[in-house]
């Protein structure tokens, strides 16, 4: 009793911290950029403009940090903690920690619709809807014709080899689609936009961005539990009485809703779905029911980090698929170094 106490106070303390970690992150995020606010100034201008009072700061110093930083900031806090609890969710499902959430095909299949929405001139919330749409497709796609080879019966075998066929088609298409575009206006935009970045992202599209991630999000959270008993083997868990098909369904598709918006309105951001719920499951422990909250948390600050080394460490923004890529894959090594204990058991 006294070790299960013990364990409990240790993880309060974990989040804790972790939550403090992530508000100092967010705080100095708000501090940096070309140009740069102190952290009393940034406070007085959050709180002012929560509570609606006047602000007493320079009308440049206000919008920077309310019309520029603020939506940027709050899109990495969706898309980071988006992706990575998809990326737990989907580990967890697979039974293999080396799954990301663009297995089935969900951030292929939403590059493809981005830059064909791009190719044929659309509005960036019109882009942004068609790489939705087209994203949910690709893994109702994958899944469809699991089924179909599996002869209705849900195998994760057949279901991970079709979405890796998925993928490859609509990365096919999508490289088809840049090489049809102007080379002097659209395959610019078309290869930025792939590459992924927050700057585009404004405070109007945040609700659209918001809505599909709190669907996908809430159902995980209420039966992440559930995630420890699909670790047993799938005829052991439907014996202790584990709807395994049904909830499989169900997680596949509030992860795909997450990654697929993530991807439609942040463009390819790799590494994070992998990278980050390796992390909270060295920081709390394999238990699904504390690895997806810490994933939560530890995912939205890291993408707030890598967003702020994008914009931050050269006089032009780099591409924040390019920077996680960089970055998180050293990481990812070193990640893997110190757990290749539990990898290999």
């Amino acid at each position: 009793m006294n070790s299960k106490k013990k364990g409990r106070r240790s993880l309060v303390f974990i989040f804790i911290a972790l939550a403090v970690l992530f508000l100092v992150v967010v705080v100095v995020s708000f501090c940096l950029g070309d140009y740069a606010v102190p952290v009393s100034q940034v406070v007085h201008i959050l709180t002012g403009a929560a509570l609606n009072k006047p602000i007493d700061a320079p009308a440049a110093a206000v919008t920077v940090i309310i019309q520029i930083r603020l939506p940027r900031i709050i899109a990495a806090i969706l898309i980071g903690g988006a992706l990575s609890v998809a990326g737990c969710t989907y580990q967890g499902i697979f039974k293999n920690p080396m799954v990301s959430p663009d297995l089935l095909g969900a951030s292929a299949g939403a590059g493809f619709g981005a830059a064909l929405g791009l190719l044929l001139g659309f509005s960036m919330i019109e882009v942004s809807s068609l790489a939705f749409v087209i994203g949910i497709a690709a893994v109702f796609l994958a899944y469809g014709i699991s089924l179909i080879i599996a002869r209705l019966n849900s195998d994760l075998l057949v279901l991970v080899l079709t979405g890796i066929v998925i993928s490859s088609l609509f990365s096919a298409c999508t490289s088809f689609v840049k090489y049809s575009a102007d080379p002097n206006s659209k395959l610019p935009a078309i290869s930025f936009w792939l590459m992924g970045g927050l700057g585009g992202i404004t405070s109007h599209q945040l609700l659209y961005l918001f809505i599909p991630i709190l669907v996908g999000m809430v159902p995980i959270f209420l039966l992440r539990w559930r995630l420890n008993l699909m670790s047993f083997d799938e005829g052991e868990a439907k014996s202790m009485g584990v709807p395994v098909a049904t909830l499989r369904v169900i997680f596949i598709l509030c992860a795909t809703l997450m990654t697929a918006v993530s991807v439609a309105f942040g463009g390819v951001i790799g590494w994070i779905g992998l990278l980050v719920p390796h992390i909270a499951r060295i920081v709390v422990g394999p238990n699904q029911t504390y690895a997806i909250p810490a994933s939560l948390l530890i995912g939205a600050g890291l993408l707030i980090v890598f967003d702020d080394i994008a914009r931050c460490l050269f006089a032009t923004e780099i591409p924040l698929g390019i920077v996680t890529a960089i970055v998180g894959a050293p990481v990812f090594i070193v990640v893997l170094l110190g757990s290749r204990h539990r990898l290999i058991s």
